[in-house]
C-alpha cells in the first residue's frame, strides 16, 4: 500500500500541504473532520495477516479521506467532460440543495456536503466511462424551416424506412437562392442528462425527381444544451411548432466541429472525438451549406431522411435542473436508484474487507488517479457487460 500513497503524492504535487507532509496519518488537520471506522476482525490464520489486511484497509480508508477532502473526483469529472462545470449544486433525495462546501471548514455539516459531493462525482466517473452506446434520441422538437408541413416534417426522421404508408419519409427545408443559408433541427435526447458519442444523418435522396437528386448540406455542426427558461421548453416540449426555428429558446453549451457531409444517400456516421456530455438533454443539428438546386423552382434544398443520436442517458441516477432566476444549473443524484437506463449497475456497494476487494479497491484508486492526472482510458472499449472482475475498478465510496 505503501506504493499507492506515494502515488497519491506524487500525481497530485497540489494537494493541500497537511496532505502532502504526512502519507502516513488517518485525519487530515485542515479538512472537516471525517467519521472514524470500527477495527475490522478478519477470520484470518496467522495474526501477521490479520495486521497486513488491516494496514492495507486504514492505507485505503486514507487514501477515500483524502480524496472526497480535496474533491479529486470533480477535479476528474470537469476534466474529462468540461460541460459540467455549468453544474453548481449537487443534491441527493435526503438531503437539501447544496453548494460545493469550502474545504478548509471543520464542520460536520460540510463534511456531510463533501462526501454527498463526493459519492456522486463518483459515480459520475464510472457512468461516463463504463458504458455502451445506444440509440438515444427521444423525439423531434423543430426545425428552423419546413417546406410543405406536416407531409415534410421533422417527425419523418425518426423513422428509418424511406417510404411509408407508400410515401417518401423525410424533412425538408424551404428553398433558398443562396446556398449558403443554414438550417437546424432540435431533438431531445432521452434523459436531462446523457452522453453522446456519434451522431448519424442520412441525406435524402429524391427518387421521384429527375436524375435521383440528392439534398445534403456540405457539413454539419452539432450543439448540446438546455432550454433557456424552463417554463418554455422542460413542461412539454412538444408544445413547440416543429415547422418553425426554436433555436433561441436553448443556451447550447457545447459546440462541435464542422465535420464534412458527403451528396450520397446513405447514414453517414460522424463521431465526436470525445464523448460529450448534454446537460438539458438537448441537440441540435446544424446544417451548413446547400449542394443541390431543385429543378422545377431553381432554389436550393437540404432534406434529412434519418438522424441517429448514439451514447447513453444517466437517467434516473442522475438529473438536471435549472434552477431560476440564477440561471445556475443543480445537479440531482439518487443513490437508491439500481439501475439507470437498464444499464448503469447499482452503486451502493459494502465497504471491502477482504484482501482481494481491497486490493481492486486500490487499484480503483490508481486507476481514478491515473485519470486525473491525464491518462484518461479509452471510451471505444468501454463497456457496462464487461467481466466482473473489473467492476470494481471505480469503486471509490463506502457507502
Amino acid at each position: 500500500m505503501a506504493s499507492s500513497s506515494r502515488s497519491l503524492l506524487t500525481l497530485f504535487p497540489d494537494l493541500n500541504e497537511s496532505t502532502r507532509e504526512r502519507t502516513g496519518a488517518v485525519a487530515l488537520e485542515t479538512q472537516p473532520s471525517a467519521p472514524e471506522f470500527a477495527p475490522l476482525n478478519f477470520p484470518m490464520r496467522s495474526v501477521e495477516q490479520r495486521m497486513a489486511v488491516q494496514s492495507d484497509m486504514e492505507a485505503n480508508q486514507y487514501t477515500l479521506k483524502s480524496l472526497t477532502a480535496n474533491g479529486l473526483c470533480k477535479q476528474l469529472c470537469l476534466r474529462l467532460f468540461p460541460q459540467l462545470s455549468s453544474v453548481s449544486f449537487v443534491t441527493e433525495p435526503s438531503c437539501g440543495l447544496k453548494k460545493s462546501a469550502d474545504v478548509g471548514s471543520s464542520n460536520s455539516v460540510e463534511w456531510e456536503a463533501l462526501e454527498m459531493e463526493h459519492r456522486a462525482y463518483a459515480f459520475l466517473v464510472r457512468a461516463l466511462t463504463t458504458f455502451t452506446p445506444k440509440d438515444c434520441i427521444a423525439e423531434a422538437i423543430s426545425a428552423s424551416s419546413t417546406d410543405n408541413f406536416p407531409e415534410e416534417s421533422i417527425q419523418n426522421t425518426l423513422d428509418p424506412r424511406d417510404r411509408v404508408l407508400r410515401r417518401a419519409s423525410y424533412w425538408s427545408s424551404k428553398g433558398q437562392s443562396d446556398p449558403s443559408v443554414p438550417e437546424t433541427l432540435i431533438y431531445k435526447v432521452t434523459g436531462n442528462l446523457c452522453v453522446i458519442t456519434e451522431i448519424s444523418v442520412q441525406p435524402f435522396l429524391a427518387y421521384f425527381q429527375p436524375g435521383f437528386p440528392i439534398y445534403s448540406a456540405n457539413s454539419v455542426r452539432f450543439r448540446m444544451g438546455h432550454p433557456r427558461s424552463p417554463e418554455d421548453v422542460e413542461s412539454d416540449p412538444r408544445n413547440l411548432p416543429l415547422q418553425h426555428p426554436a433555436d433561441d429558446k436553448f443556451i447550447w453549451t457545447h459546440t462541435s466541429q464542422e465535420f464534412p457531409m458527403t451528396q450520397e444517400n446513405y447514414l453517414q456516421k460522424f463521431q465526436l472525438p470525445e464523448p460529450v456530455i448534454c446537460i438539458g438533454g438537448f441537440l441540435q443539428i446544424e446544417l451548413l451549406g446547400r449542394v443541390q438546386r431543385q429543378e422545377m423552382d431553381g432554389l436550393f434544398y437540404i432534406c434529412v431522411s434519418y438522424v441517429e443520436v448514439m451514447g447513453q442517458s444517466l437517467f434516473p441516477a442522475f438529473d438536471v435542473k435549472n434552477i431560476e432566476p440564477s440561471g445556475k444549473l443543480l445537479l440531482k443524484y439518487n443513490p437508491e436508484v439500481q439501475h439507470c437506463a437498464s444499464s448503469i449497475s447499482s452503486y451502493r456497494q459494502p465497504l471491502a474487507t477482504s484482501p482481494n476487494m481491497l486490493r481492486d479497491n486500490l487499484r480503483g484508486l490508481e486507476l481514478l488517479l491515473n485519470m486525473l492526472h491525464g491518462n484518461a482510458p479509452d471510451h471505444e472499449h468501454n463497456d457496462w457487460d464487461d467481466d466482473d472482475d473489473n467492476d470494481n475498478d471505480l469503486d471509490l465510496v463506502p457507502m
